[in-house]
């Protein structure tokens, strides 16, 4: 059942897993797009909530599995739909993070309203919810969306600063059309 649980939240039905058999064996992994590596190293019952495809690779202490957006507005209007991945320590887990990440650090009570892809991943101590952009000209002029993510502390954030479908949007206008 977990694993069903992991295909929800973007992973495959199947975790690989790697075994040294003499001492001193490596293995390296690298992103899927064009990013930045986060190694954190978790205590037990430590977790972090990330966007799908975020995790990259685990020890075998680290358990991955589904969280599930309880506001409607988070899971319709926050880019990732209902559903995130939710790791938990003891050992140490691997994030891949679009472009460049960002760390911050949120007091009790304190926001921080960003646009809903950049978020990486966050601390389950923080508040996630989508709120309007207000104003109808920020909303038809602003270029931005219709949607702000407010993130209220306490806890940690890390943003991310290339959201791949950004990326996409992007590299779109050099592919050829048929």
């Amino acid at each position: 059942m977990k694993g069903l649980g992991r295909m929800v939240s973007g992973e495959s039905l199947f975790m690989t897993t790697y075994t040294a058999k003499r001492g001193g064996g490596k293995i390296a992994f690298t992103p899927e797009a064009p990013g930045t590596v986060l190694a954190m190293p978790l205590e037990a019952g430590q977790a972090l909530l990330c966007q799908r495809d975020a995790f990259m690779c685990a020890e075998d202490s680290v358990d991955l599995s589904m969280h599930f957006h309880k506001r409607l507005g988070a899971g319709l209007f926050g880019g990732e739909g209902f559903f995130l991945q939710k790791v938990e320590g003891p050992g140490h887990v691997f994030f891949e993070i679009a472009g460049e990440a960002y760390e911050t650090s949120l007091a009790s009570g304190e926001v921080l309203s960003v646009d809903p892809g950049h978020i990486a991943l966050f601390e389950p101590t923080v508040d996630f919810s989508i709120t309007r952009v207000k104003g109808v000209r920020n909303m038809i002029l602003g270029g931005e969306g219709l949607f702000l993510a407010k993130v209220t502390g306490p806890g940690k954030v890390w943003l991310q600063s290339l959201p791949l479908p950004n990326l996409a949007a992007k590299l779109n206008r050099y592919v050829a059309k048929s």
